[in-house]
């Protein structure tokens, strides 16, 4: 029986800069703490199920460089009980890091990123043959440059990754960036047939589908759903999850699921850093478990504000049951359905 969860992906190491204010161009601001902490989608994922307690094995793919930095991560996936068997190391480019720049007062970042190593990672590096997982998840796409290439019959290494892994037997989950090109469709619509959960926010489902999912900057939940159709349309197999500041919405075809957000104290919000990798993880945590998709989707938003106690990925992340707890300390947004 297949049991465990494996990542692979991005491996970054994030310099979190706590900063008074954003600067204008030229300008000048304060650093007023700063840390160094995991990164990228497959390391934050792993290390926040490690941290909510998950009682299943946990595993990585990905490449690193042959560095201080790559031997740090490996160091941390050892104390968090992850495999790294599959964590390559190449003598040619560096760990990949991001300085992500957080202002104190309202929470929000931004992040300028190093790809490193992660530019290499190619469909070679990943091997399904031994496995004995559950769920595969892949990201980020659209910050992978070798599994992002297009090409010349439309496919990508991202595609052909997901494809081999479904062979194989485990269920496929895959994550985006928020990146600003218009790369979004010609990347992600290869890989989409291959993948039974798919992760996105806001920004990214718009970029995705080209359906503004805002209205003078007020959430459209019919657009939400037309988004979420559209990525089922285009190939999902199972569900599509769409996390948003209000809350989060998942699809399937037969199926719809609203989640409000937890209303978490403004002053208590140290950083919204790694929120949605904190919220993919606590869904894939309850999907693994068989959870009905209802419970996976409200520890997924549990889990992000938990993470939002932290300006790092995952040193705000409890386990499972004090995660939960915080809906009943906090209560919920109002999100309209």
């Amino acid at each position: 029986m297949r049991s465990g969860i494996i990542a692979g992906g991005n491996w970054i190491v994030d310099h979190t800069k706590i900063v008074d204010a954003w600067p204008a161009q030229d300008a000048l601001v304060t650093i007023l703490h700063e840390s160094s902490g995991n990164g990228g989608s497959a390391y934050n994922i792993l290390k926040d199920l490690a941290c909510l307690g998950a009682p299943f094995p946990l595993a990585g793919i990905g490449l690193i460089g042959d560095d201080n930095t790559g031997r740090s991560i490996l160091a941390d996936c050892d104390a968090h009980r992850i495999d790294s068997a599959q964590l390559h190391r190449t003598a040619t480019a560096a760990t990949s890091y991001t300085d992500v720049m957080t202002v104190k007062a309202t929470g929000r970042r931004t992040f300028f990123h190093q790809r490193g190593a992660n530019a290499h990672l190619g469909p070679e590096h990943f091997d399904f043959t031994q496995t004995t997982a559950k769920t595969f998840h892949l990201g980020y796409l659209l910050l992978l440059d070798r599994l992002d290439a297009i090409a010349a019959d439309g496919q990508t290494g991202a595609a052909e990754v997901l494809r081999r892994a479904r062979a194989s037997g485990l269920r496929t989950s895959l994550d985006c960036v928020s990146d600003q090109s218009d790369r979004f469709r010609a990347v992600a619509a290869p890989a989409l047939p291959h993948v039974d959960y798919f992760f996105a926010n806001d920004y990214e489902a718009e970029k995705l589908t080209g359906i503004p999912l805002r209205a003078c900057l007020r959430l459209d939940s019919s657009a939400v759903r037309a988004a979420s159709r559209a990525l089922l349309d285009a190939g999902v197999h199972s569900w599509v999850f769409i996390h948003f500041t209000e809350g989060s919405f998942a699809a399937s075809r037969q199926d719809e699921i609203w989640q409000p957000s937890l209303r978490v104290p403004p002053h208590h919000i140290k950083g919204a850093a790694g929120a949605g990798d904190a919220f993919a993880a606590g869904v894939l945590y309850g999907l693994h478990e068989d959870w009905p998709v209802a419970e996976c989707l409200r520890l997924g938003v549990c889990a992000a504000a938990s993470s939002l106690y932290d300006p790092s990925c995952s040193a705000g992340m409890k386990p499972v049951q004090e995660c939960l707890q915080l809906a009943e300390t906090l209560g919920y947004n109002a999100l309209a359905s």
